[in-house]
């Protein structure tokens, strides 16, 4: 208790010597760690408040027991053409953000991709793409299953273009956003796509490089499966917005012992001044409280003494399998 109450007392000493904090990026303000880190994001910023007091907050660990099956989810459909933007280190993340707005050779606007399906009611418009990973192998996803953590975790994120007019306005509006989660395996052979974004972190060694990435597929960032979880929750960063659906694969993507070490090696700051590596920059679990997480992974009908159908899980759920689980 006592510690946080001279984190709020740090903080309004802070606020009150600031002489113009319109000028202030708040971005600036909160970290993975220590005193700015995800405990206190909340008690930084008002306006950041559901960091530390909301309902449906992200990430969660998942539990295969615990999962309800819908048989009214559909499969998630991700438009296969590709896309060009740019890959870049704020600091806090490695972020690729979809440049809509590109004229292709053909003088016209690049097509944007779209997802659809799943548990969405709408069409959601591909924005970007959050690598968060961890300076050790054992950690470093922000998603988990049964508490088990990867190394890395992928992130998708689409807005709502039906209802919104782009991403800023979609991140505090109902059904705004959705993210989807790819959780990140180590193995000797990496996804195509995924090396795409690893082949730039040479450019992007320092707090606010960025480099350009063309013609990525979306679509095959994914794993080989249907099926998914999905829960209503937040974004995983300051404000923490809950306005996210979350759809999580049921299986990991394959990322190497080099392309972990090229992300190991970002930095914070900028050549001057470095700071620290930009690893470790997942939110830990939060509470799943009341919330239902619903799969797509099918049941199995058995057949009960006395003619009575029983739905039994089955135990396919991919993360359970015991060859990933580190010896």
């Amino acid at each position: 208790m006592g510690l946080l109450v001279n984190v709020k007392a740090l903080a309004v000493l802070l606020l009150l010597h600031i002489p113009a904090l319109s000028a202030v990026s708040w971005e600036e303000w909160w970290t993975y760690d220590g005193i700015s880190g995800p405990a206190f994001w909340g008690l930084i910023n008002p306006e950041w408040s559901l960091c530390n007091k909301g309902r449906r907050q992200s990430p969660v660990n998942l539990e295969p027991q615990r999962l309800l099956f819908d048989p009214n989810l559909r499969t998630l459909h991700i438009d296969k053409h590709r896309i060009s933007g740019t890959i870049a280190n704020t600091g806090h993340s490695v972020i690729f953000t979809a440049d809509n707005e590109t004229i292709s050779a053909y003088g016209t606007p690049q097509v944007p991709v779209n997802l659809t399906g799943g548990p969405l009611s709408y069409r959601y418009r591909f924005h970007e793409i959050h690598i968060h990973y961890g300076l050790h192998d054992q950690f470093g996803s922000e998603h988990s299953v049964e508490g088990y953590t990867f190394p890395a975790e992928i992130q998708v994120f689409g807005y709502n273009s039906q209802l919104y007019a782009n991403f800023s306005d979609a991140l505090f509006r109902a059904q705004g956003i959705v993210g989807v989660a790819i959780l990140l395996q180590l193995g000797d052979l990496s996804n195509p796509e995924l090396r795409m974004l690893t082949d730039q972190l040479d450019r992007i060694r320092y707090g606010g490089d960025e480099a350009t990435v063309r013609r990525i597929s979306v679509r095959d960032l994914l794993p080989d499966t249907e099926h998914y979880m999905t829960y209503e929750g937040s974004t995983t960063a300051p404000a923490c917005y809950e306005t996210v659906t979350w759809i999580v694969m049921n299986k990991p993507i394959y990322i190497t012992k080099q392309q972990l070490h090229a992300l190991r090696r970002l930095m914070q700051g900028g050549p001057d001044h470095p700071k620290a590596p930009l690893g470790n920059n997942f939110r830990p679990p939060q509470p799943l409280l009341h919330r239902p997480v619903r799969t797509n992974i099918d049941f199995r009908n058995k057949q009960e003494k006395g003619g009575k159908i029983c739905a039994t899980m089955y135990k396919d759920v991919h993360y359970k399998a015991n060859s990933w689980k580190h010896n």
